[in-house]
């Protein structure tokens, strides 16, 4: 347990941060399934929509240092791909 004032402040602002960015992730990764869920339907114009959508949640998330930035760019190729490949 930490004794110092600024320890212990340093604690709460890590469980707040770690609460935030778990939502983010889990944001990303549902409307990761939203991606993929409209390409096993093979809807092209559902797809497209939530891939857009996706994209800026996986760039903003990168942005704020939630998802590293080539884990975001790996996401929105191999989803990109899937979708390319239904028009």
């Amino acid at each position: 347990m930490a004794n110092i004032r600024s320890a212990e402040k340093d604690i709460r602002k890590t469980v707040v941060r770690t609460a935030h960015n778990q939502t983010v992730k889990n944001r990303i990764r549902t409307l990761r399934k939203k991606v993929l869920a409209a390409v096993e339907k093979k809807d092209a114009a559902a797809a497209a929509a939530s891939l857009s959508e996706f994209s800026a949640a996986s760039d903003k998330a990168a942005k704020t240092k939630v998802l590293k930035k080539n884990t975001s760019s790996r996401f929105k190729s191999r989803l990109a791909l899937k979708v390319g490949a239904l028009t």
